[in-house]
């Protein structure tokens, strides 16, 4: 099993979206049993895919008071499954400060292998003890960015606090999201980092919540799909490598 973190410490990035969309990958694509866990109070991505309500407050999984297995919800995809987030996750940070178990995720992660394959997890934006939970739990973390001056800002940081906090031992892979090549700033800091994956703009995006559903599901030949599914394969070789 392998935990594919979606994370970025500033908002409004794509985070969600991509988030999905790498889940729908996995399950639809690479027919991995697949876990989105919606760590967000906001619920975007919940409220994308879940088909029921939650069972559960998401608070509850987090402090061991209820056993992740009876929160889980199917989505309409098969082989991806959902754990939802709700308001009561609105203070995280404090909730894990309150707990004092600096590998609480990590351990949750390993209670759900025997069921999963690949675990995405989409992130509160944000440095703090949400994120180094997170670090310490993920295989992999994936930081999607606007191709603009403060985005890269954002992401610089990330990697600070991560050789600075954790020496680097989670490896990073920055993605260009939301991309616009018609824009000269785009355009200059996409040819500045060549071998940077790019998810670029499209409308079919902004149909994801009124769908209920994944980019994939519902347009197949869309450039943001053909993205998703190559960084997809991307993550795969080096999960595998």
């Amino acid at each position: 099993m392998a935990t594919i973190a979606v994370y970025s410490a500033k908002g409004g990035v794509g985070k969600t979206t991509l988030a999905v969309n790498l889940a729908w990958a996995a399950a639809a694509g690479s027919k991995r049993r697949t876990l989105l866990w919606d760590l967000d109070a906001q619920g975007a991505a919940t409220f994308i895919l879940a088909t029921k309500p939650p069972r559960a407050e998401a608070r509850e999984v987090i402090e061991r008071e209820l056993d992740p297995d009876k929160a889980i919800i199917p989505t309409a995809t098969p082989g991806l499954d959902l754990l939802g987030a709700d308001r009561s996750i609105r203070s995280l940070d404090t909730l894990f400060a309150e707990l004092d178990k600096k590998k609480r995720l990590r351990k949750l992660m390993d209670d759900l292998a025997r069921r999963y394959d690949r675990i995405i997890l989409d992130c509160p934006p944000g440095l703090g003890t949400t994120s180094d939970q997170v670090i310490r739990a993920a295989s992999l973390i994936v930081t999607p960015m606007i191709p603009s001056t403060l985005s890269r800002r954002a992401y610089d940081e990330v990697r600070e606090h991560l050789g600075r906090e954790h020496k680097g031992s989670t490896p990073v892979l920055p993605v260009f999201s939301m991309a616009d090549r018609r824009r000269t700033a785009h355009r200059t800091a996409i040819e500045g980092a060549p071998d940077w994956p790019v998810i670029p703009m499209a409308s079919a995006a902004e149909q994801m919540a009124d769908r209920h559903a994944a980019i994939g599901a519902y347009a197949p030949r869309s450039p943001v799909t053909a993205a998703v599914n190559q960084l997809w394969l991307a993550i795969e070789k080096r999960l595998n490598a």
